[in-house]
């Protein structure tokens, strides 16, 4: 595992290298998170520690080795939930597969598995960075699941933006 003294934010050159490589091996993802909701709203409002992406269960071997191949290597695992691969420099990438219905909607593993994480269809939505589009998560996907834990500061600062610019009832 990668020190955590090591660990470095995650820009946004950062951000478009990782789609870049994944663009590259043709796999679908979709940002979540900090960077997600930075996307939502046009411009960067803080630094990132990592990258959150959600991606297709039936790709993961190929996002993988794309990540791989560009030096990131697994940190943590809490699969089938989640898993991180952080890059020798300290960027990290929080991955999150998803098995996706006929209808466009999807389905994340949780640690409860009988209330596995719902995405509906229509939280798969476009962003800008940097004026570039990206594939995201919704505003309301971000707050759903922004619920049922104490928020940090940074949560804090993610709803407060997301309330500023849409106008979204949060619960903190």
């Amino acid at each position: 595992m990668i020190a955590s003294s090591l660990r470095r934010v995650m820009t946004a050159e950062d951000v478009f290298s990782v789609l870049t490589l994944l663009r590259r091996a043709e796999v679908d993802v979709w940002i979540g998170g900090g960077w997600g909701i930075d996307a939502l709203i046009g411009a960067q409002t803080r630094d990132h520690r990592d990258l959150d992406l959600m991606h297709r269960q039936e790709q993961e071997a190929a996002v993988v080795a794309a990540l791989s191949e560009a030096g990131f290597a697994e940190s943590l695992s809490w699969r089938p939930i989640r898993f991180v691969v952080t890059a020798p420099d300290g960027r990290e990438i929080d991955l999150h597969p998803l098995v996706f219905g006929g209808d466009g909607s999807a389905t994340q593993a949780s640690p409860e598995p009988e209330r596995p994480f719902i995405y509906p269809s229509s939280c798969f939505v476009t962003g800008t960075v940097k004026g570039t589009t990206v594939p995201c998560l919704s505003a309301e996907q971000q707050v759903y699941f922004h619920q049922g834990y104490a928020p940090t500061d940074r949560d804090r600062h993610d709803m407060a933006q997301l309330h500023r610019i849409f106008g979204i009832t949060t619960h903190f």
